[in-house]
């Protein structure tokens, strides 16, 4: 009996998968053991697969099946699904060459090692050329697929489907001086609580095992998946039963490294749920980042700064660091709930964190709209940040070069943090108003946490998008309104 041009379909787009993972894991290995002189072959090596993969996504072959798939029609809401993400991710494939895909890929491979030195030296110069480059590309691609008011529409199509810029402006737009307002009130909160009240010795090897312990308890499967160190943290997805989490540590903080391994953890555990049968299809891939950031944002927040979460695990990790002992819950909880103002994106608190993401989205469509020029992107950064925070960021490595994503060709990804932030609220407070989720959520058991997400995000991939995703899992769109009742009710009792 013959295949179908669906099966064909789906065959070919296994392929590329197959591709695209191994690309994955030789950009996991240069984030973590690749040989500094490496660097230059291992940028070839990514820059033929993504050649390759691109090439495959956009041949005649493809094309054909694809046709002749969406010409046999289909009851079946899993393959209409299937066939609309395919034929857009074709007709957006299609309009780039393979040259430029493989300029850009080469190029981020070498722009990362860039990177890593001029964050070293804090000397965005050292970084500024592979910028150059990349931006040119961003908006070179931009133009190939076509956008209705500026660039940064085209790029975020990539990023968070079926959004635009405008809309995500008015929706950053609509809680913005609320978010300024509750951090302001949020570090004149804390300004009695020392910065420095948790810190203390904490050997690197205990970190590791309790942030191994939490991970676990979270639901996530180390047999398939771990834990490396790298400059700056991630989670990549290897295959169906392959997820990789990093995070980076400090002697005398263990939370840093331990939300950091949440934050990751979150973004592994929709990984390790996505349905395994599926792989390579868009109906086993993660819709959104905006949709992916939620689930970090949700396991690292929502959870891991909770007073039940820490009623459970203060003392076990008094256990492992016995100077915790000297501290009572409420006490801890202050430290780890403190709020201040900080240059670090990555380490910036809850109230904080979203005027990162103002200022990198604000930079970003200036640079795509030629209204910034990338020698001038350290000024504008300390311009934007200090009208934000109100001082300045002591040198480039805590301002402009703190983040990868530019690195990796990642114009247009910053916005969907603040929008897996509004999306975290939302979704939690969704979940907890399942009554069994609830009660377990405050014994710290957050299994059934775990189960309502994979029930209403994970195992869903990409069939609906992500607004399509939030109604039917929350009764609603995107609403900011349920993440500044939590941000408020943390960190603004009684207002």
């Amino acid at each position: 009996m013959s295949k179908s041009a669906y099966e064909s379909l789906c065959e070919l787009a296994r392929e590329r998968a197959l591709i695209a993972t191994t690309s994955s894991v030789l950009g996991w290995d240069q984030e973590t053991f690749l040989p500094t002189k490496a660097v230059d072959y291992r940028a070839r090596q990514l820059g033929w697969l993504s050649g390759k993969a691109h090439e495959l996504a956009t041949s005649s072959e493809w094309e054909k099946a694809l046709q002749e798939a969406e010409s046999e029609g289909s009851n079946d809401p899993l393959k209409s699904a299937n066939l609309r993400e395919f034929r857009h991710h074709y007709d957006r494939s299609a309009r780039l060459s393979r040259e430029l895909v493989e300029l850009e890929t080469i190029t981020s491979s070498r722009a990362k090692a860039a990177w890593m030195q001029a964050r070293k030296e804090s000397n965005f110069s050292v970084f500024a050329p592979a910028l150059e480059t990349l931006l040119d590309i961003a908006r070179q691609k931009a133009d190939l697929w076509g956008f209705q008011e500026e660039p940064y529409d085209a790029l975020l199509e990539e990023y968070e489907r079926g959004s635009t810029t405008a809309e995500v402006a008015d929706l950053f737009n609509s809680c913005r001086d609320a978010i300024i307002e509750i951090a302001r009130e949020a570090v004149e909160n804390s300004s009695a609580t020392p910065a420095n009240l948790l810190e203390g010795d904490y050997p690197i090897e205990k970190q590791k095992l309790l942030n191994q312990e939490i991970a676990e308890s979270l639901g996530f499967d180390f047999e398939a998946g771990r834990i490396n160190t790298v400059t700056h943290p991630f989670c990549t997805h290897l295959g169906p039963e392959d997820t990789r989490l990093t995070t980076r540590y400090d002697e005398k903080d263990f939370l840093s490294s331990l939300f950091g391994v949440m934050h990751e953890a979150g973004h592994g555990l929709y990984d390790q749920g996505l349905p395994s049968s599926q792989h390579g299809m868009p109906s086993g891939q993660a819709v959104s980042l905006g949709i992916h950031e939620s689930q970090s944002r949700l396991w690292e927040n929502h959870v891991g700064r909770s007073r039940p979460f820490w009623e459970k695990w203060l003392p076990r990790a008094s256990d492992i660091f016995p100077g915790l002992r000297c501290f009572s819950l409420d006490e801890f909880l202050q430290g780890v709930n403190r709020a201040n103002y900080s240059c670090i994106r990555v380490e910036a608190d809850e109230a904080t964190y979203d005027l990162h993401i103002l200022l990198r989205f604000s930079i970003e469509r200036r640079l795509l709209n030629r209204d910034l020029e990338i020698a001038e992107v350290p000024e504008a950064w300390n311009e934007e940040f200090r009208s934000l925070f109100g001082f300045l960021p002591p040198d480039d490595a805590s301002g402009c070069l703190q983040d990868i994503h530019w690195s990796m060709g990642g114009l247009g990804y910053f916005s969907t943090y603040s929008i897996g932030n509004l999306n975290s609220a939302q979704l939690f407070r969704a979940a907890i108003s399942n009554e069994e989720v609830s009660t377990e959520c405050s014994k710290a058991n957050y299994l059934p946490l775990l189960g309502w997400m994979r029930e209403k995000i994970h195992s869903a991939g990409s069939t609906m998008l992500p607004q399509e995703l939030m109604l039917s899992a929350t009764g609603e769109h995107t609403n900011p309104s349920h993440y500044l009742e939590h941000l408020r009710s943390r960190f603004c009792p009684g207002a």
